[in-house]
């Protein structure tokens, strides 16, 4: 499998991914097909976005019907599906009911003969909450089997995952991912994360994500095992995930229940709809809570958005605006805010993956000065040798200041820098007028950092009256002049 990475924004890429079926763009969202009932056709997914689906072959191997038809013909006549399909093992299963009746071996060798594109081994799903040591014992046979998984596959065509678990300890997510990423594996999936989402403990989510990324290499596609629910995935893909799968948009209609990219509403407690896909735009929401065809047409307004908010994600990162995305997102719900301060956490692990130049930066409030441009720009403030005289003024030019060797602007969250560089990301950002306190204290700290690194220049410090800040005081004390404009 190749994985082309095509654009970047944070650590998140566009990418484009080969497979025995084809390529296919990433990030992308692979819907759920249930072999034995499908609220929506395979055939149809193309129509709503989907190039990839998934599928559990453990289902098909159980059932006698389905089992051979896909050793026949294969599994893409079986669900009549052209491009790149992906199976899982039973993991889900043995999760869910402690045991399967299959294999690592078995399911492995019958996933090749089916013609699957992507196979997963029979890894342990090892859910947050247990102590250290079940996590590392089942992580042992975990990796295990996916070495000899390896070793069965190395003469096939089928691509195979190597899902990366490891509960909620990073330490043994970050090793797993190094010891895995060096196997040489094609894809991989981030494991038993379905509860962390479930009982929306995102911060959680966000350190597991960070620790498999430290340890696989920065170059293979990731895969969010189950995170099905538009609502996270600009977060996620802001960190560095590809691939997504979805059952939920079938199991939440079954429930009456209505996707959106801002979370879940009950069809029957609902009056306006505020989506157009065509579900939406043909119903309305009393006519689809009655509908006797009202899991499918849920179903179907469920993939319409979920496949909207991923081409939203795909803009943001080529327009260089993921990080304005994500706040916007994560201000949906307060345990996603708990997401968004977590990510601030690896801030300058995100730093090394984002761009140095894009589009102009918003500042969008607090928590904006967290953002990787932020980190980046106050790690180079060393970088700014000054000598002479310098004036600092907030904005505006004065009279008199070509008198000085230097002119600095101040901006906040920035804080000063000279006034030839205005124009270069990111200090073209577009900011508030009035500057609330956390953009400004760190544009005071700058500020105060560049006037003490610099011992042999002559500073002027002018500020606006109506800065009231602590800040202020020690500034005009490491200064020849200050005054407020």
């Amino acid at each position: 499998m190749e994985f082309e990475i095509t654009h970047k924004d944070l650590a998140g890429r566009i990418g484009q991914l080969t497979t025995p079926h084809g390529i296919i763009e990433t990030p992308t969202i692979m819907p759920v097909i249930n072999p034995n009932i499908q609220t929506i056709q395979a055939q149809e997914m193309p129509h709503f976005g989907a190039s990839m689906i998934i599928t559990n072959s453990y289902i098909i191997y159980r059932k006698e019907k389905l089992k051979k038809h896909a050793l026949e013909k294969g599994i893409h006549d079986l669900l009549n599906f052209p491009g790149p399909i992906m199976t899982d093992s039973g993991s889900y299963q043995l999760s869910i009911y402690g045991e399967v009746e299959v294999d690592n071996v078995q399911i492995i060798k019958f996933q090749q003969a089916i013609g699957t594109d992507i196979g997963v081994p029979l890894d342990i799903p090892t859910p947050p909450g247990v102590d250290k040591n079940t996590a590392q014992e089942e992580l042992s046979i975990t990796n295990f089997r996916l070495m000899e998984a390896l070793e069965l596959n190395k003469d096939s065509q089928m691509c195979l995952a190597a899902p990366v678990q490891g509960s909620t300890y990073p330490e043994l997510r970050e090793e797993s991912g190094r010891i895995l990423g060096r196997a040489g594996f094609d894809v991989y999936p981030i494991g038993a994360v379905v509860p962390l989402m479930e009982s929306y403990r995102f911060a959680d989510l966000v350190d597991v994500i960070v620790s498999v990324k430290k340890g696989l290499p920065s170059s293979v596609p990731v895969h969010l095992f189950g995170a099905g629910h538009p609502m996270v995935f600009a977060l996620a893909v802001a960190l560095g995930c590809d691939l997504f799968d979805s059952a939920a948009y079938a199991l939440y209609a079954k429930d009456g229940r209505y996707i959106t990219a801002q979370g879940t509403y009950h069809i029957n407690d609902m009056k306006y709809l505020p989506c157009s896909c065509p579900i939406c735009s043909a119903h309305t929401a009393v006519e689809i809570a009655a509908s006797p065809d009202k899991v499918e047409l849920l179903a179907r307004h469920n993939l319409y958005v979920t496949f909207e908010e991923i081409r939203r994600v795909k803009q943001a990162i080529r327009d260089g605006d993921l990080w304005e995305l994500v706040e916007k997102q994560c201000r949906n719900h307060p345990r996603m805010l708990d997401g968004l301060t977590r990510i601030m956490k690896y801030s300058t692990w995100i730093e090394q993956f984002d761009p140095v130049s894009k589009s102009t930066l918003f500042y969008s409030g607090p928590g904006t000065i967290k953002r990787p441009e932020l980190v980046r720009w106050n790690t180079r403030l060393e970088r700014l040798s000054l000598t002479g005289t310098a004036l600092i003024r907030p904005g505006r030019r004065i009279k008199g200041e070509t008198e000085y060797d230097h002119v600095l602007e101040f901006k906040p969250p920035f804080g000063a820098y000279p006034v030839e560089l205005r124009e270069t990301y990111p200090l073209s950002a577009q900011v508030p007028n009035v500057p609330e306190c956390e953009s400004l204290t760190c544009a005071l700290e700058n500020t105060l950092k560049l006037i003490r690194l610099n011992h042999d220049c002559e500073f002027t410090f002018i500020y606006r009256q109506q800065w009231k800040h602590p800040i202020i005081e020690q500034i005009c004390s490491q200064v020849k002049h200050s005054w407020t404009a």
